[in-house]
């Protein structure tokens, strides 16, 4: 019997709150890792025709703009971002819900800054709503590891898949000798640390 796996066809990626400010608050990582893995699932979500939904939060205080990569990777999604007010639960914001809904992909792949707080209750709601989630944890990350961890473990325990971005993409591949696959790979390889 196959794995049920998520496939380009049937998953839409979400990335919450990857903002210039939002990001400097990461010490549960590397923040050039966690910014390269988030880069990647939207560099992936676009080569492969997926549905890519940004959304950031206040802008224009402390949490700063969206990175700047994500216009030059996904212009559209980037000009057509939800803009919340504040809201912490994304998918309490109704153009974020509406959005992820005109997606109709029964899979999510989701990513935020910090985990802690803007990826752990909209996954519990996507997960309440009967979305399939997988959480894509080294592309987000929290203020401290303890944190990081405990949201994980939350999500986890919640019914989330957890996942790493070179798993996520690996998954989506399939076959690196496919058409998909060979989309991935050099996004892929991109992420491998290498040797000095």
């Amino acid at each position: 019997m196959p794995l049920d796996l998520f496939t380009p066809q049937n998953t839409a990626v979400l990335l919450i709150d990857h903002q210039e400010g939002t990001m400097s608050w990461i010490r549960s990582a590397p923040l050039e890792q966690v910014k390269a893995n988030a880069l990647a699932l939207a560099k992936a979500a676009t080569a492969l025709d997926m549905p890519l939904v940004l959304t950031s939060s206040l802008e224009d205080m402390v949490q700063g703009p969206l990175l700047p990569e994500l216009r030059d990777i996904a212009p559209q999604q980037y000009a057509t971002r939800i803009r919340r007010s504040g809201v912490v639960n994304a998918m309490e914001d109704h153009q974020f819900a509406t959005a992820v809904k005109a997606t109709d992909r029964p899979n999510l792949v989701i990513a935020g800054v910090t985990n802690d707080v803007c990826t752990v209750y909209p996954t519990m709601s996507a997960l309440r709503d009967g979305y399939r989630v997988q959480v894509v944890a080294d592309a987000g990350g929290s203020t401290s590891k303890q944190a990081d961890d405990i949201a994980v473990e939350r999500m986890r325990s919640a019914g989330a898949g957890i996942t790493a971005t070179i798993m996520l993409l690996s998954e989506l591949a399939r076959d690196w000798s496919s058409a998909a696959g060979q989309i991935l790979l050099p996004v892929t390889t991109s992420l491998v640390p290498q040797e000095s």
